[in-house]
């Protein structure tokens, strides 16, 4: 049996400003999905499952990359809750220092922490997991860093340090049961 593939692609870039938070707002991409999706087919196997976060920056690279995706919201981007699009000079400098003291721990006004954005995105992999072929994740930085942290056997305080640019795909050669993986480097 030919072994597993993963691959964890994050969406393109967004229309933003930078310096807002924007978590889990539904915000637009700023470049042509099409052209992002011509590029990451090259890399993909020609069977796989994809599932997708709702948000329709990823659902958008989704549909572009299969023609029947699935979505669960599980892997969302963690929610910022009144953070929401504002920008971090605007914030609360206690509330930032509160956050940058205990980055797992500490949940942003009517928003999540990370550690629950964690947990809701392993239990998601869980149950993608069970799928038998290859594999594709269309998703945020924060959940695609906990499951490539957690796959790759990271200690958690280094899970949100991997590099996960946007519009790209990280490669993983899966372990047979799912729970573990090598990240593959491409060759240039």
């Amino acid at each position: 049996m030919t072994q597993r593939q993963l691959f964890l692609i994050r969406h393109p870039p967004v229309a933003v400003a930078a310096g807002v938070c924007y978590g889990a707002s539904d915000v637009a991409l700023s470049v042509d999905v099409r052209q992002v999706a011509g590029v990451l087919r090259s890399q993909l196997p020609e069977s796989f499952r994809l599932v997708s976060s709702p948000s329709m920056r990823c659902l958008q690279l989704a549909h572009a990359l299969h023609a029947a995706p699935d979505s669960d919201p599980r892997l969302r981007e963690m929610s910022f809750g009144s953070w929401e699009m504002q920008r971090f000079d605007d914030l609360p400098r206690a509330d930032i220092d509160r956050w940058a003291a205990d980055m797992w721990g500490f949940c942003p006004p009517d928003g999540e922490s990370a550690h629950d954005m964690a947990q809701r995105s392993w239990d998601a992999w869980l149950d993608i997991a069970t799928h038998d072929g290859h594999l594709v994740i269309v998703s945020h930085g924060g959940p695609l860093r906990v499951i490539a942290g957690r796959l790759t056997g990271l200690a958690r305080d280094a899970w949100l340090d991997r590099p996960c640019p946007q519009g790209e795909a990280t490669h993983f050669a899966l372990a047979t049961d799912g729970m573990s993986a090598r990240e593959v480097r491409v060759q240039t």
